[in-house]
């Protein structure tokens, strides 16, 4: 795994790297018991083994170790995966902390319940409602055109929605806030608005047995529309923020995630604003007072130690071989073993034997992964472009990026981090790293770190900087940070850490929490959840029904977690009713007009 910074003058010249890397695997393997805390130590059978550290991880850990449970945790890199922040190595002057770094932006839709929950009951000094209290709202979001003039729109909870939301009401309030576009011709905004009523009006059978097998481009007609409608309504939604191709991507994922938000802004099931971040970078926010709580109830940390391989005996696991540290293999035990590793990583801990306990295990094989990875750029002058974040809707790598000082009011940037120079820190996704790019010509996975750094730059003023006002400057870019995860540069680009997404017919591959091994449960953001999508509020719904799983296996008396669905409007209720029938019967939805 490899890290790379900049400084302004290194990003003229070249970049330094920093690497650190994993040593190869010792040939022999001992077996090691589960660390055992003291005299109230948990009771034989309740002891488990969390195989993975980000927020599917500690949220299993978290709700076991209320339950009594005696939970460890294998974490190869850091905990909170690819959620963490992480320091820029070799950034930290004068007494400061480093730069902070980080996988990606944090992003806390308000139409998220579970995650919530559970920041609730994270203690963080001074705040009645723990973590949670440390997520501050954007009030709006601005769609950078390159050649066209910017969009910027409100992001927030109307003020008075419409009291029942009945088709009509939707379309009014839909069409009122596409109309807020500007650029789309009218009759394909009603068209567009037309389809969500489809979708909100499509019984779970249809949703799961027809629209998931229809691309997203297709559902639309996107290919009989103007290129704003193409690029705003069909592109612009799926690659930023699904990271999936308009024409591959699930129609149902997509549109799921379109209506949460939808019902969020008109004040709907909803925790909060639609968009949310933290007012600090997320370790200091969330994960590390995360941790802490855990170790205070008696959780076990065991990082920089990778899960390779299960073993299974008599039809249940009976060990997980772990490279520690130093290289060794060793066979840690327990009684349980929750698997919550990213599928491309948990996959290949399920040998033959482990596939033919549970053949439904092979599904995951066809589960596919793409690259949506973050680049930092820290800036000497305060650069808070808008309120909230910004999709570049015409990149050419697909790039979204939010500036982040704007939100930590308890930090002096440039007092607090670095050197003192930096004052602020655009965080940025590039989700497109197969098409080329408008300096070089290459793709993403083609160029250096440097170059990366250098296109990913110019991409964001081509959008910014191109109607007539100079928003980003050279003179202002201090330092940079691409996520070391992604190894770039040479003749075999990877990324060890990348996103599942979300083509046609990927709902079918995804698993249940529950697995036919008695004691392995998988959690994950690729595990089925309601919200069927990639996301840290998938991932820790998949936490509550491993454990819940575990709860009913084992017998256990101890209160059930308890997993919120997105909401669903009553209203519509007997309009999906009614669609059951019509699906059943074979007839298309009342409103698909075609």
């Amino acid at each position: 795994m490899g890290g790379t910074g900049s400084t302004r003058r290194g990003f003229i010249g070249g970049a330094a790297a920093v690497a650190a890397g994993v040593g190869p695997a010792a040939l022999g393997s001992r077996a090691v018991a589960a660390p055992r805390r003291g005299p109230g130590r948990a009771a034989a059978g309740r002891s488990v083994a969390v195989l993975g550290g980000g927020v599917a991880g500690l949220t299993a850990a978290h709700e076991l170790a209320e339950r009594g449970f005696q939970v460890t945790v294998y974490e190869k890199k850091a905990p909170g995966g690819k959620a963490r922040s992480m320091d820029v190595p070799g950034s930290a002057k004068g007494g400061r902390k480093p730069l902070p770094g980080e996988h990606g932006f944090r992003f806390f839709p308000g139409f998220y319940q579970n995650l919530p929950d559970t920041m609730r009951r994270i203690p963080f000094p001074g705040n009645a409602n723990g973590c949670h209290d440390n997520l501050v709202a954007s009030s709006e979001v601005l769609l950078a055109r390159t050649g066209h003039e910017d969009i910027r729109l409100p992001f927030g909870i109307i003020g008075t929605p419409p009291p029942l939301l009945t088709p009509d009401a939707l379309r009014r309030a839909l069409t009122g806030f596409l109309d807020a576009f500007g650029n789309i011709p009218p009759q394909e905004v009603l068209y567009f608005v037309g389809r969500l009523l489809v979708w909100f009006t499509s019984c779970e059978r249809r949703r799961v047995g027809a629209w998931e097998k229809v691309p997203w481009w297709e559902f639309i007609r996107a290919a009989r529309m103007s290129p704003n409608y193409q690029r705003l309504l069909a592109i612009g939604i799926t690659r930023n923020i699904v990271a999936t191709k308009a024409e591959v991507a699930s129609t149902k994922t997509v549109a799921t995630c379109i209506e949460a938000f939808i019902f969020n802004a008109l004040g709907r099931g909803a925790d909060g604003q639609p968009d949310r971040v933290l007012d600090a970078p997320t370790n200091e926010a969330w994960i590390d007072p995360w941790v802490t709580h855990l170790r205070s109830l008696g959780v076990t940390f065991r990082v920089g130690w990778s899960v390779r391989d299960l073993r299974i005996g008599g039809g249940r696991i009976t060990g997980a071989v772990v490279q520690d540290p130093s290289g060794a293999r060793q066979s840690v035990t327990a009684d349980h073993f929750v698997s919550a590793m990213p599928v491309e990583h948990a996959r290949t801990t399920w040998n033959a034997a482990v596939r033919a306990a549970d053949p439904k295990l092979a599904r995951c094989d066809k589960l596919q992964t793409d690259w949506m990875t973050g680049i930092q750029f820290y800036l000497t002058e305060p650069t808070p472009v808008v309120h909230g974040h910004v999709n570049h809707i015409d990149s050419a790598w697909s790039i979204t990026s939010v500036g982040q000082a704007q939100y930590w009011s308890g930090r002096d940037f440039g007092a607090d981090y670095g050197d003192g120079a930096a004052v602020d820190c655009l965080s940025v996704d590039v989700s497109e790293w197969d098409k080329p790019g408008i300096l070089y010509g290459k793709t993403g996975k083609q160029c250096t770190r440097e170059e990366v750094a250098r296109e990913v730059w110019a991409q964001m003023k081509a959008g910014l900087n191109d109607t007539g006002r100079t928003v980003l400057r050279d003179a202002t870019l201090h330092s940079w940070f691409l996520d070391p995860a992604v190894e770039i540069g040479g003749p075999r680009p990877t990324n060890d850490e990348q996103l599942l997404i979300h083509p046609t017919g990927t709902w079918y591959n995804r698993p249940d929490a529950r697995t036919a091994i008695p004691n392995l449960f998988l959690c994950g953001d690729y595990v089925a959840t309601d919200i069927d999508l990639a996301t840290m509020e998938g991932a820790n719904a998949a936490a509550r029904a491993a454990v819940n799983a575990l709860l009913d296996e084992t017998g256990s008396k101890a209160e059930r977690c308890s997993i919120t669905p997105l909401y669903r409007a009553p209203e519509l209720e007997l309009l999906k009713a009614q669609d059951d029938v019509r699906y059943r019967l074979g007839l298309r939805n009342a409103l698909d007009l075609g």
